[in-house]
């Protein structure tokens, strides 16, 4: 297994920036491994929702958790607003990072991720393929 560990900066988003990652290091079957840091704004997908719901203020990301890879990312996101209140859902493009970001990932040699589109979801979900013969 690698481990990387980036620090995004202020303005940089998010879920952009974690994709071309993955791009960049070639990462075929990553994982967060921790995620924390600020945002000014949010666009998050909530639960059984089809459509994203932006908030704009400062938020402390709280947890950061999913796969990334080449072939795309999924990942979900936990943030509190400055009274504590907690939200999260499916991070979205627009996650702009307010103070810093500092996440840690993990890359499996052994598996390869793709996202394909599941005939019973209808959304691209994680296919797995073995990379070593057992």
């Amino acid at each position: 297994m690698k481990v990387f560990a980036i620090r995004l900066k202020p303005q940089q988003d998010l879920k952009l920036s974690l994709q071309d990652f993955a791009t960049q290091q070639n990462i075929q079957a990553g994982f967060i491994l921790t995620g924390i840091g600020s945002l000014k704004k949010a666009i998050i997908r909530l639960a059984n929702h089809r459509y994203s719901t932006a908030f704009n203020d400062n938020f402390e990301i709280l947890s950061l958790n999913g796969t990334l890879a080449t072939t795309g990312i999924h990942l979900h996101i936990a943030i509190a607003n400055k009274e504590g209140k907690t939200i999260g859902g499916h991070l979205m493009e627009g996650c702009i990072i307010y103070t810093t970001a500092e996440i840690v990932i993990g890359a499996s040699e052994e598996f390869t991720f793709l996202r394909t589109i599941d005939e019973q979801t209808g959304y691209k979900e994680l296919e797995i393929l073995s990379t070593t013969s057992y």
